[in-house]
């Protein structure tokens, strides 16, 4: 991981920016989430943000306790994730542009503005990422703008440990 700098940064921060705003369409109700892919040249390739399966209030379950599920159930969230649904975008629309390609993901506060992300922890967002070839991911954390390497974020993912 290291921290964006400079020019980098203000770019990176406009994406960032643009990713909050696709956030500011999750309908999850416990966070809200937006992500861009961009591609190598600059463009956006596929935009997600969270909210459940194809928008199906039926499937809605952000009310449940995370800890009334099984253990086997690794993903306790009812939503698809921002980042799963800019994946699939980007394969369905621009498959030959996701390698090399940089996911922005932002996370707002309950105002609508950007906010800090924590650490890395979702693996399976990181092994999907990984394995459609997705270079980098950038989140806004309390240090600033941070870069990962994916493999380096879903090694991050699979260490973390809630404090």
């Amino acid at each position: 991981m290291r921290k964006a700098k400079g020019k980098e940064a203000a770019q990176m921060q406009a994406y960032l920016l643009k990713a909050a705003d696709i956030a500011r369409e999750a309908t999850c109700t416990r966070s809200q989430c937006g992500t861009i892919i961009v591609s190598e040249g600059g463009i956006i390739i596929g935009t997600g943000f969270n909210n459940p399966p194809a928008g199906l209030e039926s499937q809605r379950r952000c009310g449940y306790k995370k800890s009334a599920y099984h253990p086997k159930v690794t993903d306790k969230t009812c939503c698809v994730h921002a980042e799963q649904r800019a994946m699939i975008q980007a394969l369905s629309l621009h498959a030959k542009d996701v390698p090399g390609s940089t996911l922005y993901f932002a996370l707002i506060d309950e105002r609508g503005a950007l906010t800090c992300k924590g650490n890395p922890y979702c693996t399976i967002c990181s092994k999907m990422a990984l394995d459609i070839g997705i270079a980098r991911f950038v989140l806004y954390q309390r240090d600033g703008i941070v870069i990962f390497d994916t493999e380096e974020y879903n090694d991050t993912s699979f260490a973390y440990r809630e404090s």
